[in-house]
């Protein structure tokens, strides 16, 4: 994977924007490399609160779909709702399970099997539905493509609310404009609506159910005494569904990861419990990397029922032994995707290596693990990847995961005929397709794509080019105000270079980690703790050769000289607080490279 490092060079009176929050003029610059600018931005950027978020009546069909359920609970009406099976969608359908029951609703809900329902509201669940005796369907995180359920259920006689976030379907026309296609619902609440004047589009879908259940309560009369209520759950949807942490987003998984500590959710802290996350602070790479791929597991391997079910849990004893069991899934989808990402690497090794679209066949992976397999290879490769695998009769289904300038959804759109089913948006798909048309699908991605070298090179962006010298437990400390990190929002990542390498010391039971201690031009030293050691071992042997890694792993001089592109941190020690940096990426070091953007 070709790599292209770049410093920020955006301009701003950062000494000025540092006296003003009493910030450093370091926080000030990464602030700015995010596009904060101005002070109201800044302001609620640094001291966002809940006052700061829209308002849900600025959704389209928001008032109309909210009076519609409100009727129906007055006149005891059965609903149901119907969600996606990944954390957004049981996190959504959780709010509004919730927030109905408690406004008095008759309120049941439905989880699409991942592997014989598919995506999404189907006419099973319809049918389903029509048998159980319900008025009244509401979605979300799905919904906005589903005219064919949609349609039966109104067939049927039934009213259906459709929230989503996903994008609107549309039909291109012959001179190349978009024709949007609306499901036939009562009411559609969808922030990508193209007359939809909600300020903020980049909502998950229990970001909508949160406004929907609001305005419900507003309409209703009904307070809402809790300001916190549902925030841990739609905090831990925004940053497992990507999305950006801007904006009121930002406000809410600050908020989330303030108050989860503390959360009166009996098995959402069972869950912190197993994973070993009680009494510590969380981060949002906990609720990316730790707690949602325990909910994802669930949808992916057994049922995200089982992770619903563990969200209304009221039995401590139930949620743990429910707790520890979605803990074990969550270890085998683990091993699974580890074995299926090595042999989708040896697979696209074989035979596809100079493709610029990966479209790899992966036989007997299971379906549910596409899409995180797929992210792997796209990662490692940094091309667009569409992985498939084996589905029921013949059939192929498969999950596509993109890189920046490549629109996935547009570019399969213009493709659609080749797929049975097609969904998804810029930077993600989910897909079926008859086997005997991969080769060709193949073909004409490859032939159609107009990617440039510079759009396949993977851009590391370096906020600061800062010598280790400057870092100081007081800008360390700093930098967490930044934080919830994520979309739009990254951890904030300096830069230093010509750099020697003075010693690495391994660490850990089987020697995996490694303590690097680096030495500037001045000869300031700092040391570097990198838990993927072994590939910074192999690239120094491919940059200076077996001699000189030889000289550096038995503590001799040598000619090595690298940058580094780190985040600083501090270790605590035997009651002493040390600096030390944590290697984000490596560069063989020659001269002053870097281009300023």
């Amino acid at each position: 994977m070709e790599e292209k490092w770049t410093i920020y060079a955006k301009r701003a009176d950062f000494n000025g924007i540092g006296k003003k929050y009493g910030i450093d003029p370091v926080t000030a610059r990464v602030i700015r490399n995010r596009d904060i600018v101005g002070d109201d931005a800044i302001e609620k950027y640094l001291h966002g609160s809940m006052q700061d978020t829209h308002a849900p009546e600025l959704m389209k069909d928001m008032d109309k779909g909210c009076g519609i359920m409100a009727e129906k609970i007055r006149e005891g009406k059965k609903i149901r709702i119907v969600s996606d099976y990944d954390v957004d969608g049981i996190m959504s359908n959780y709010i509004l399970f919730k927030g109905l029951m408690e406004a008095g609703a008759d309120v049941s809900y439905e989880i699409p099997d991942r592997l014989t329902d598919g995506y999404g509201i189907n006419t099973r669940i319809i049918e389903d539905a029509k048998l159980d005796g319900i008025d009244t369907i509401i979605t979300c995180d799905n919904g906005i493509a589903a005219f064919e359920a949609v349609e039966l259920a109104k067939s049927y006689g039934m009213t259906v609310i459709v929230t989503d976030h996903h994008e609107v379907p549309y039909d291109i026309n012959d001179d190349g404009t978009r024709s949007y296609r609306l499901v036939p619902a009562d009411a559609v609440i969808d922030i990508k609506q193209q007359d939809c004047n909600y300020p903020f589009k980049d909502i998950c879908g229990a970001g909508v159910a949160y406004k929907f259940i609001r305005r419900l309560y507003e309409l209703m009369n009904k307070p809402w005494e809790d300001e916190d209520k549902y925030i841990e759950m739609l905090g831990l949807a925004t940053v497992c569904d990507i999305m950006s942490l801007t904006d009121e987003n930002r406000i809410y998984v600050k908020r989330a990861l303030d108050i989860i500590k503390e959360t009166e959710n009996i098995g959402l802290k069972a869950l912190l419990s197993v994973n070993g996350l009680l009494n510590r602070k969380i981060t949002a790479y906990d609720f990316g990397f730790v707690l949602g791929p325990c909910f994802n597991a669930t949808g992916r391997l057994e049922s995200a029922k089982v992770g619903l079910s563990l969200l209304l849990s009221t039995d401590e004893a139930y949620a743990m032994e429910e707790a520890e069991k979605i803990k074990s899934i969550n270890a085998d989808r683990k091993s699974m995707t580890e074995e299926g990402t090595k042999r989708a690497i040896e697979i696209v090794e074989k035979d596809y290596k100079n493709d610029i679209i990966l479209v790899i066949y992966v036989p007997k992976l299971h379906e549910s693990l596409a899409g995180i397999v797929a992210g792997r290879i796209k990662e490692k490769y940094y091309k667009p990847t569409l992985l498939f695998t084996d589905g029921e009769g013949g059939i192929l289904k498969g999950s596509g995961r993109s890189i920046e300038g490549y629109n996935m959804f547009d570019e399969l759109n213009t493709l659609r005929e080749y797929f049975l089913k097609m969904g998804g948006h810029e930077m993600a798909a989910g897909f079926s397709i008859e086997r005997d048309k991969l080769d060709d699908l193949r073909q004409k991605l490859n032939a159609n794509q107009k990617l440039t070298k510079e759009d396949l090179t993977y851009k590391v962006h370096i906020d600061v080019a800062m010598p280790f010298s400057y870092i100081s437990p007081k800008l360390i400390n700093e930098l967490e105000m930044l934080e919830p990190y994520g979309k739009d929002n990254p951890k904030a990542l300096f830069g230093q270079g010509n750099l020697s390498v003075v010693r690495l010391r391994f660490m850990g039971k089987d020697n995996q980690f490694g303590r690097i201690t680096l030495q500037d031009e001045s000869g300031f030293r700092v040391d570097a703790v990198d838990f993927r050691i072994n590939n910074f071992i192999e690239s120094i042997k491919l940059w200076f050769g077996e001699q000189e890694c030889d000289k550096m792993l038995r503590g001799q001089p040598n000619n090595i000289k690298i940058n580094v592109a780190y985040h600083p941190e501090l270790n605590y020690y035997n009651g002493n607080t040390y600096i030390q940096i944590r290697p984000d990426r490596y560069q063989k070091s020659e001269g002053e490279k870097n281009e300023r953007h």
